[in-house]
């Protein structure tokens, strides 16, 4: 697969990718697993590797177990966090005017922003890009590279299988330049802004319960 260049059109492989890593980095559930799967018989290539080896982690994995690696994995963890803004922003009174920004960019797509998770989550910006607006939702995307990067290198040092994922929507984006690198060591050295102030009424740093862990 061709890396983009700035301002090219997205073709049906890219928003393919996009539709199958948000599945995959969305809660597990087995449906989305099979149609993953689904959508990755009709790629090839590096990011068809990439994505079959979350697949083929998660299909070997106990459906308890990979509910609580799940969370292991994003909730629990700032470092590999989701929620793109957090990076850009973090806990600080910018952060809800981020997060605004994309509810824009979704409205001005003719959809509304989802009324049960944040709308910088990384699963819900893929398949806007993926179903909705494959243009706008790329330079939402391209924006944010530089968490992207840091939650595949939090996912990579412990060996997760949804680095891959993560892999597969990077080399769907334009290279990184030597800025976005530095940005990206900064912030994973660093973390993110940090001003506990501010927020309401976005008070979404804690991801909200999904279904399926009302039991738990």
């Amino acid at each position: 697969m061709r890396l983009l260049r700035k301002h090219s059109t997205p073709d049906l492989d890219q928003r393919l990718v996009w539709q199958c890593a948000s599945l995959l980095l969305s809660y597990p559930d087995e449906g989305r697993l099979d149609t993953a799967g689904q959508l990755l018989a009709q790629l090839d290539g590096p990011v068809a590797e990439h994505l079959s080896l979350t697949v083929t982690a998660l299909q070997a994995a106990d459906p308890l177990q990979a509910a609580q690696d799940y969370v292991a994995s994003f909730d629990l963890r700032r470092r590999a966090t989701m929620y793109l803004t957090y990076w850009t922003a973090g806990d600080t009174r910018n952060r809800g005017g981020a997060m605004l920004s994309f509810a824009q960019v979704y409205r001005g797509a003719g959809v509304a922003p989802p009324a049960d998770e944040a709308p910088d989550y990384l699963p819900v910006v893929l398949e806007f890009a993926a179903t909705v607006d494959p243009e706008a939702g790329l330079r939402l995307l391209a924006e944010h590279r530089v968490p992207i990067d840091v939650l595949h290198q939090a996912l990579s040092e412990k060996s997760s299988p949804y680095s891959h994922a993560v892999a597969a929507v990077l080399a769907t984006l334009p290279a990184a330049t030597e800025t976005d690198m530095r940005r990206a060591r900064t912030l994973a050295a660093d973390g993110p802004p940090a001003e506990a102030v501010g927020l309401q009424p976005f008070t979404l740093t804690v991801p909200p319960r999904r279904t399926g862990e009302e039991s738990s």
